[in-house]
């Protein structure tokens, strides 16, 4: 597969995991246990708001892979 299809395929499949992670990551924010401490609450958002790059690591991978 030429690098350009990879990078567009890679680029639209970044973009979708961000959005989805988000909406997530908004929706399990207003859980009551998440809510009822501050500290759960800022542990929390440190790792949703750094929790995908690592499923867009091997992303990133695929899309940088030389043309055989």
């Amino acid at each position: 597969m030429p690098i350009r299809i990879r990078k567009l395929i890679g680029a639209v499949a970044l973009i979708v995991l961000v959005v989805g992670w988000a909406l997530i990551a908004m929706a399990l924010a207003q859980l009551p246990v998440i809510k009822a401490n501050g500290l759960v609450e800022v542990i929390y958002y440190v790792v949703a708001g750094l929790g995908w790059v690592l499923p867009a690591m091997p992303i990133v991978a695929w899309m940088s892979r030389p043309h055989p």
